[in-house]
């Protein structure tokens, strides 16, 4: 065999060895990829720990490129059902015609009052269903933001209102003011509106009051007319809403008011003090002598003279003007003397020249220094 087909046979041999390597390469293939997995998956817990290494700078980098937030603001407290309970529970109210509702007056004009329910529609009072009383002003006696009780008496006006009447819930609820007021003996102030020969008429609460001529004044009251526009202070003396009918009485308070006028002039009197009179009354037991300002003191009939008084009539009359000395004040009651004047007096003259003495000047000398010494 020649050299030259030993070097093609070999060079043959070489080329199919290397065609069959091949394929065993490529099989080999997925075998490799397994054998690196292990490898990959130990640089990725690296990479991901340089990339963690970098994050809080990446981060810090981040929060200053950032522009700056407001403040947080408070959070409000959370609403519940139970924060509209009433709105609620007023929404659902059931209103019927004749019920009395109170409400807030939210507006008023001459045409009527508006007010505020608590009620998804407000209530209309129409101004000729406020009151009974012929001189009630309306813009004069009613503001916004005051209450006022009204009867339903239609539930749609037509307008979206509940329509009232605030004449029918005086008609329900006044007795029970008046008698109250009655029972507390409040002071009613008002003016009279009208007057009749045997008295006066006084609106209270819209009902229609009654002072008779004998209840206006201290005294009997004969000619009413004067009292016509004027104002008066009266108490409430009777109530019967059986009969529609409340009586008042000015009496009582006027009286109350010239007792203590009367002990307040009283209080300025001293035992000691002369003062003159006249003789209002005479009784068995002596006489009652009006010293002025309405101020009445007695006068017994031991105090008249030295001399024993057998019938007082024969020496004093009604009318007569006397001067008396107030020997006693006390409680309210006044005691008067003429004995004791008199012989105050002559005491004086005898101890003092004559014309020294003078009993002029005012009613009311003190004679404290005069009688002193003196036994009354």
């Amino acid at each position: 065999m020649s050299e030259e087909k030993v070097l093609k046979d070999m060079e043959e041999i070489a080329a199919e060895e290397e065609t069959a390597a091949v394929p065993e390469k490529e099989a080999e293939t997925p075998e490799a990829a397994l054998a690196e997995e292990p490898e990959k998956a130990a640089e990725a817990p690296a990479e991901a720990s340089e990339a963690a290494d970098g994050a809080p700078q990446a981060v810090e980098e981040a929060a200053e490129a950032a522009p700056e937030t407001p403040a947080e603001l408070p959070e409000e407290p959370a609403e519940s059902m139970d924060d509209y309970k009433d709105a609620l529970e007023a929404s659902f109210r059931q209103i019927h015609v004749g019920d009395i509702l109170e409400g807030r007056v939210i507006s008023v004009d001459e045409t009527g009052v508006l007010l505020d329910l608590d009620y998804y529609a407000p209530g209309k009072i129409p101004a000729e269903e406020m009151s009974d009383d012929p001189h009630f002003s309306l813009m004069e006696s009613v503001s916004v933001g005051d209450r006022m009780s009204a009867t339903v008496t239609k539930r749609d006006d037509g307008a979206g209102n509940i329509l009232l009447s605030r004449k029918q819930a005086d008609d329900v609820l006044a007795w029970d003011r008046l008698k109250k007021l009655q029972a507390d003996g409040t002071v009613i102030t008002g003016k009279i509106q009208e007057v009749v020969k045997a008295g006066a008429i006084l609106y209270v609460e819209g009902v229609r009051g009654f002072i008779p001529a004998s209840k206006l004044a201290l005294t009997y009251v004969e000619d009413t007319k004067e009292y016509l526009g004027k104002t008066v202070e009266v108490q409430v003396a009777d109530v019967d809403e059986e009969q529609d009918k409340l009586v008042l009485s000015a009496k009582e308070l006027l009286t109350a008011k010239a007792v203590e006028e009367k002990n307040r002039k009283i209080s300025r009197l001293q035992a000691g003090n002369i003062v003159e009179g006249r003789i209002e009354s005479l009784k068995d037991y002596g006489a009652f002598v009006d010293i002025g300002d309405g101020i009445t003191g007695l006068l017994h009939i031991s105090q008249i003279r030295e001399a024993r008084v057998n019938n007082i009539r024969s020496v004093l009359k009604e009318g007569q003007t006397v001067r008396v000395l107030i020997t006693k004040v006390d409680n309210g009651k006044i005691s008067l003397s003429m004995k004791a004047l008199e012989d105050a007096l002559n005491t004086e003259k005898a101890d003092k020249p004559a014309e020294e003495y003078s009993d002029g000047g005012q009613a009311s000398t003190s004679l404290y220094d005069l009688l002193k010494g003196f036994k009354l």
